[in-house]
């Protein structure tokens, strides 16, 4: 009996965690080595793959499209990432005091999360549009004709309105972050703080920052990290990577060059390399961050 209770302790928790290593196994571990040996191949996705080493590799450092994708992904997943943790603090802040309506305002920020892409898409392309759209109307009546312009079918300002829908979509889930995170903030450092004579932007940058620095981490990591692998949905839906690739990121790019093109060997080298690079840029912010915090303690 006491043999069964000492193997129970031993091997219970990885018997727990043996669903989600199994899950994460089967559709991350073996569809990220599937792609990689497929990276190596001339294949169309039904034929015959043909070997043929590290071509598409070279193919693919050598388009000129592939490395436009790249550039206009970091400069999406950067935006957004600026944006959605500035303007969530700044949210969070307002909302995490006491005053009628804070839950009706709270509610109706966080509800774009819970939309799906499609929809969101759909509604701001119709905002969107230069002919009947909602913002160009608002423009026209409020004398600003001068403003109005095809928002998505300009490459000046296509990337910028895309931007704009996914920090619309997210701020609601950041701001909620923030707002736990203040909350578990205790009165009393801001109270000895005030008595010592602190004003404000020193309570902020000494007290403030430094306690919620876990949810900073936290929310810069997430924003970043759906910014370089998680636009697709957003980007297809209202650009398709046009107008001439002005909104086109890698995920656009590799799953046109592997459906609409064929190239199932090219696409999966763009997808490794997509990977190292979201990989590296995702280690250097953890690295630079958790740094920071141990500084600060």
């Amino acid at each position: 009996m006491e043999k069964i209770i000492k193997w129970k302790e031993k091997y219970f928790p990885y018997l727990m965690c043996a669903p989600a290593i199994i899950l994460f196994t089967m559709f991350i571990i073996v569809p990220l080595i599937t792609g990689f040996a497929i990276s190596f191949f001339s294949w169309d996705g039904y034929s015959t793959m043909t070997f043929n080493g590290g071509e598409n590799y070279l193919f693919v450092l050598q388009d000129e499209v592939y490395r436009q994708a790249i550039g206009n992904t970091f400069v999406y997943a950067i935006a957004v990432t600026v944006l959605k943790n500035i303007i969530a603090l700044g949210l969070a802040f307002i909302l995490v005091k006491k005053f009628p309506l804070r839950n009706f305002f709270r509610s109706g920020i966080y509800m774009p999360v819970m939309m799906s892409y499609i929809v969101i898409g759909i509604l701001w392309t119709w905002i969107f549009n230069p002919t009947f759209g909602l913002l160009n109307a608002f423009l026209r009546l409020i004398g600003l004709e001068s403003l109005i312009r095809g928002w998505l079918s300009d490459p000046t300002f296509a990337m910028a309105s895309v931007i704009v829908v996914d920090v619309w979509k997210w701020i609601g889930y950041h701001m909620v972050l923030y707002i736990a995170g203040l909350q578990g903030i205790s009165r009393d450092y801001y109270e000895a703080a005030e008595i010592d004579g602190a004003n404000a932007w020193q309570r902020f940058k000494n007290i403030t920052i430094p306690l919620l620095n876990p949810t900073i981490v936290v929310n810069v990591l997430m924003a970043i990290t759906g910014g370089l692998v998680s636009n697709y949905d957003i980007v297809h839906i209202m650009t398709d990577g046009g107008p001439f690739h002005a909104t086109e990121v890698s995920a656009t790019y590799i799953m046109r060059t592997a459906f609409n093109y064929g190239n199932m060997g090219k696409a999966n080298a763009m997808t490794m390399i997509t990977f190292v690079i979201a990989f590296i840029f995702g280690f250097i912010q953890l690295r630079v961050m958790t740094r920071q915090e141990r500084e600060e303690n």
